[in-house]
């Protein structure tokens, strides 16, 4: 029978296993960006970031300037088969018609009712936005808040079935957080609502609803019954924050060019645009939607069927390379897509 080992043999062992494991936990520890494979895209960020924050490096940038912009849909998370926004505005068309019985029999109220997808995903752009109007305009700001709230905690994907606030790609959070902890602010800069947005944008990215930019309506003060202040949501539109709207949106609510930027499809162009064009160490990149197996596949660019909702050109493909703008493909580029994949 062998003799049990001293303590001080068995803490030598134990010793000996951490250090064991000491690299490896090591590795990753020093792995801004885990979820992404090694390759141009990768290293295109993480040489921007060591670039720009050595305060020897030509192009070291102020923490003061330290700005960067990331669209939303496509960008941050799904945006197929539909924006999220509009699945919150269709979801509640039957409690606007609840309200308004005459929209019964009024189009295209009526094929929302109807709940045919096939004939809804053939709305015209003129319906949708018809659509958009009546169900996000009409009501204080704090009660827009609350129905988007309570909708975001009930409504699930049709693909994943999870909430819409988990499919968020893990990659481009943990660019988010490698940027932020290197002395750059993160801003959204998004064609959708800014109203919509800020209500998760600092739960779901950790970015505060300060930090987003993104469409935005007319709102009008206004008394209650009971002499309280509050702002009412107006059918105007007062920003239309996608392509060139984006840099001006930029422009009124951050007064800062940013030194990178991210975006997906043609609506993000002009931001690219404008941020590169700026002295210095610049960051413009585009997220290829190309593994239908993880997530979709479209754009039109490189084979890729066409698409509506954040179509990526072969002309902006084009500009992309001319350019210098990075393109990120989600098969090539990221290990896994959503926290949750395995």
């Amino acid at each position: 029978m062998k003799p049990m080992p001293t303590f001080a043999a068995f803490t030598r062992l134990l010793a000996l296993g951490a250090l064991l494991v000491l690299p490896t936990r090591a590795l990753a520890a020093t792995d801004p960006l885990p979820s992404w494979n090694d390759g141009p895209a990768k290293q295109a960020i993480v040489a921007f970031v060591n670039e720009t924050t050595d305060q020897s490096s030509a192009k070291f940038v102020p923490p003061v300037e330290r700005i960067a912009t990331f669209d939303q849909d496509g960008t941050l998370w799904v945006s197929h088969p539909i924006y999220t926004q509009v699945m919150y505005c269709l979801d509640q068309v039957p409690k606007l018609v609840d309200k308004q019985p005459q929209l019964r029999e009024v189009e295209p109220f009526k094929t929302v009712l109807s709940g045919d997808r096939e004939a809804i995903a053939k709305l015209p752009m003129k319906a949708l936005e018809k659509i958009l109007v009546a169900t996000l305009t009409g009501m204080s700001t704090d009660a827009f808040q609350a129905e988007v709230k309570a909708w975001l905690a009930k409504a699930r994907d049709p693909r994943w079935h999870r909430p819409f606030t988990e499919l968020t790609y893990q990659p481009m959070q943990e660019v988010l957080h490698y940027l932020r902890d290197n002395g750059y602010k993160t801003f959204i800069v998004t064609g959708g609502g800014q109203d919509f947005v800020r209500v998760y944008s600092d739960a779901v990215y950790g970015i505060p609803p300060e930090q987003v930019v993104g469409s935005a309506g007319v709102t009008k003060y206004e008394y209650d019954k009971n002499g309280m202040p509050f702002l009412i949501k107006e059918p105007k539109l007062l920003l239309n924050d996608d392509h060139a709207g984006k840099p001006e949106g930029i422009h009124l609510m951050i007064g800062q060019r940013p030194h990178a930027a991210f975006g997906n499809s043609t609506g993000d162009r002009q931001m690219l645009e404008y941020t590169k064009a700026g002295d210095g160490a610049r960051l413009s990149m585009l997220v290829l939607h190309d593994d239908a197996a993880r997530e979709y596949a479209y754009g039109l660019t490189q084979g890729l069927p066409d698409t509506t909702v954040g179509s990526f050109t072969q002309a902006l493909y084009d500009e992309a390379k001319k350019a210098g703008w990075t393109v990120i493909s989600i098969k090539s580029d990221w290990k896994r897509v959503f926290a949750f994949d395995q």
